[in-house]
């Protein structure tokens, strides 16, 4: 009797161990994303696919915590690519803000930007019509320690607003969206590609306003944030939004561990690069590939698997030995 039971976790232990490896020896990968509401989450879901479509790699994409999480979940060894920011990347490799009290990891490598994130502040109050208006509200600066918090504070320090000026709410941007709808908070920043589910699903119920991040605000932020960089959110972005927004953004890109396969990571680039325009049926995001832009601003080094695809196409980029 003790025989057989043995012998079924010896099985149970085996089928365990093929649904990581895949069937015929299929690899399978842990892509993190960001929360369900978020741009992140949907597009990386769209990405897993066509990875998994053309390569031998089964990629799951999963919720997360984002940028910050996902580096992090990454060097732990849990995940093998993920979604970040640019500037939250920037600040992994050297060990600041975000990653100060961790300090820095080396554990990724870049596989390429995908699209810019915007910066988005909006709100539902008629007495809020610049960042200077924020001043005594509750306003939403994004989950503790993400990227969006960091981008809220370049935003408010540049404008001259401390966190003793507001009522900070750390929320994710789910929680962002029905805490404005029940009048909770009267402000909310997102940092995500425009347009972001949250937005618009708040836009075409209740009814939302963009703030403008412009002018000298906007200068002083470009200047002491080198990772910044001017956009223009268009008009009919939203429901109701019947103007243009001047903003900043950052740009989405994906990490990968740097102890994965060459190969493995140029099939990865190719896939999704290749595939652009049938991504981009999908998910707008899409249209955003470009292997050139995707290179542009990255603050750490890129894997060798993708360097070798974007060299196939007249781009060099700096890699680490």
């Amino acid at each position: 009797m003790k025989i057989k039971k043995t012998l079924l976790k010896i099985s149970a232990i085996l089928v365990s161990i093929g649904m990581l490896t895949g069937c015929a020896g299929r690899e399978r990968m842990m892509f993190g994303t960001g929360g369900t509401a978020g741009t992140y989450y949907a597009y990386g879901g769209v990405l897993a696919q066509y990875i998994t479509k053309y390569t031998d790699i089964k990629v799951t994409a999963v919720s997360t915590g984002g940028s910050k999480v996902n580096i992090q979940s990454i060097q732990d060894g849990d995940f093998q690519l993920g979604f970040t920011q640019s500037d939250v990347m920037a600040y992994a490799w050297d060990g600041v803000k975000s990653f100060e009290k961790d300090g820095p990891t080396h554990d990724f490598r870049v596989l390429g930007g995908l699209y810019d994130e915007t910066v988005q502040l909006f709100t539902m109050s008629d007495d809020i019509d610049s960042v200077y208006d924020l001043k005594g509200k509750s306003v939403s600066i994004g989950d503790a320690g993400s990227g969006v918090y960091f981008n809220a504070m370049d935003v408010l320090t540049a404008a001259g607003i401390t966190l003793d000026d507001i009522n900070p709410q750390y929320q994710s941007f789910e929680a962002s969206k029905e805490a404005m709808k029940d009048g909770k908070i009267q402000a909310a920043f997102i940092v995500a590609g425009a347009p972001t589910s949250a937005i618009t699903e708040l836009a075409t119920t209740n009814g939302v306003k963009l703030i403008n991040i412009d002018g000298e605000l906007r200068d002083k932020i470009l200047n002491s944030c080198p990772y910044y960089s001017p956009l223009q959110i268009p008009a009919d972005t939203y429901p109701g939004q019947s103007d243009p927004v001047d903003t900043i953004t950052v740009k989405a890109t994906i990490v990968v561990s740097e102890k994965l396969d060459e190969d493995a990571v140029y099939n990865m680039t190719a896939a999704i690069f290749d595939n652009a325009e049938d991504i981009t049926a999908e998910n707008a995001k899409g249209a955003e590939l470009d292997p050139v832009k995707a290179v542009e601003g990255m603050a750490a080094p890129f894997h060798k698997g993708a360097a070798r695809y974007y060299s196939e196409h007249g781009i060099t980029v700096q890699t680490e030995d």
